[in-house]
């Protein structure tokens, strides 16, 4: 069957609706720019600018916290290169891809536990920006900070209204689906990068030079930097984790598989160190100017006691924030939803149930308490590594890069196993998530923790490749079979 086709058989309607289907050729029409942009604008934004800056704060020279930036870049852009070829092979979103190494039952697992991620980060990027949103207010409105008299719920009335407003804009970017994503993402990505690079000529200026902002000594030394450096690595890995999962449901949009990775390879890897550089330079910057590093951008607008700098940055901040959190963290789960409820849901519908449990997750209850960020953040690269490798290993190793697009949308198809369910898959992932994990329990074992994305990642996706030997030979029959049909 031709990839860019999207004649299904008979599909069953409990796998399969308009927006699982493979997108046609016709609608392809992202291109490299595209992909650019919208890497641009989900790595430009509030969290990832703090978690940048505050390798500095931990006591990292502006040197160490770089090379912390670029190994957790180059890992990322491997992994996500990897888990898009297919999609934009085969025109299919994650929710559906998956099925083929879990089985179209067992698919609802890892989905559900990726969707709960997302919407997790949806609420922490929301929380976020309404700081932004409120930033913007105070400087319209003098009296804005005495509603916070006023407290339910553990937060007061002014970051309500800013929360409600910053929800509502959400609400509307997805309102029109995925082509007013794509518009969106075009122009917000760059934005915050005009904010960033004023900050950058401030630091700069308040140090007289760059000399004083690369010779802050780091204040970590052997084993403890080399924790601290890891530990770094793959926190800012979890921070991106959901997106080496989901990008199918971006790249299945692509003209190319070319498309796709030379606009990745711009958009992350190239972008994020950029943007990390200004948040390292103008951390470092804080610390000459006022004796301390302030990694919250938002605080910092607001030391310069400027209405037209805070308006502005604010501005920019809430844009940069809006993107990010649409892209990375409503479009995935809302495709997560819709391929457990494909007869009720669509993109609209679903991406309003995401941002509405969203709220629920209650972020400025724990917001500032970094400890549990890191943790938090840990947890999530240590989750969901195992399943990005038997991904990758399922497409790549098992099935040679060839999948049977008919198969994914009944219940009678290759990959059915064992009533809709693959063992071998819940094994892999199983021993994947103990080693990423072990270390949070056992404490002679702590050390793994620091590792524990790599770790996941790997032995997920090792086990899964040897769990599945015992059936490599009906499977290499089938795709043989597959590619004689082609």
């Amino acid at each position: 069957m031709d990839s860019n086709s999207n004649s299904v058989i008979n599909p069953d309607p409990s796998l399969y609706n308009e927006d699982l289907a493979p997108v046609p050729k016709e609608k392809r029409t992202w291109n490299w720019i595209s992909y650019s942009m919208i890497w641009m604008g989900m790595i430009h934004n509030i969290v990832s600018y703090e978690l940048a800056g505050s390798l500095i704060a931990m006591g990292m020279s502006v040197w160490q916290a770089l090379g912390a930036v670029i190994l957790a870049n180059v890992a990322l852009i491997v992994a996500i290169w990897l888990n898009s070829a297919a999609g934009t092979k085969y025109g299919l979103p994650f929710p559906v891809l998956i099925r083929a190494s879990f089985g179209y039952k067992g698919a609802h697992i890892p989905v559900l536990t990726r969707a709960f991620v997302a919407i997790f980060w949806f609420a922490v990027q929301a929380y976020a920006g309404s700081k932004a949103v409120g930033a913007v207010i105070t400087v319209l409105y003098p009296g804005w900070a005495s509603l916070g008299d006023y407290s339910f719920w553990g937060m007061g009335l002014n970051d309500w209204i800013g929360f409600g407003t910053f929800w509502l804009l959400h609400a509307w970017v997805i309102s029109h689906g995925m082509e007013r994503v794509r518009r969106f993402e075009m122009w917000a990505g760059p934005l915050v990068i005009v904010l960033g690079l004023g900050l950058v000529y401030w630091a700069v200026d308040v140090a007289n030079g760059f000399g004083p902002l690369f010779s802050i000594p780091g204040t970590l030394a052997g084993d403890e930097f080399w924790k601290s450096f890891f530990l770094s690595v793959t926190g800012m890995i979890g921070v991106l984790a959901t997106l080496v999962l989901n990008i199918p449901d971006l790249t299945r949009f692509s003209k190319s598989q070319r498309d796709q990775v030379i606009g990745q390879a711009v958009g992350l890897p190239i972008m994020m160190t950029f943007f990390a550089f200004m948040s390292i330079m103008i951390t470092a910057g804080t610390i000459i100017a006022f004796g301390k590093p302030i990694t919250d951008p938002v605080q910092l607008l607001v030391q310069f006691d400027n209405p037209i700098v805070v308006l502005l940055g604010a501005f920019s901040l809430l844009i940069a924030t809006l993107s990010v959190n649409v892209v990375a963290n409503v479009v995935s789960p809302a495709y997560d939803l819709i391929n457990l409820i494909p007869r009720k849901l669509n993109f609209v519908k679903a991406g309003i149930i995401s941002i509405v449990i969203g709220v629920f997750f209650a972020p400025w209850l724990w917001f500032n308490n970094a400890g549990t960020i890191f943790n938090i953040i840990g947890a999530i690269g240590g989750t969901l590594g195992p399943v990005s490798g038997i991904m990758i290993v399922d497409y790549f190793l098992v099935r040679r890069s060839q999948y049977d697009l008919n198969s994914f949308f009944v219940k009678d198809g290759q990959y059915t196993y064992r009533n809709g369910w693959n063992p071998r898959a819940f094994i892999a992932m199983s021993m994947g998530v103990i080693v990423a994990l072990i270390g949070l329990v056992v404490p002679s074992l702590h050390s793994l923790y620091t590792y524990n994305w790599f770790l996941g990642i790997a032995v997920g996706g090792v086990s899964y490749f040897f769990l599945m030997r015992s059936n490599q030979k009906s499977i290499t029959t089938v795709v043989e079979e597959s590619a004689i049909i082609k």
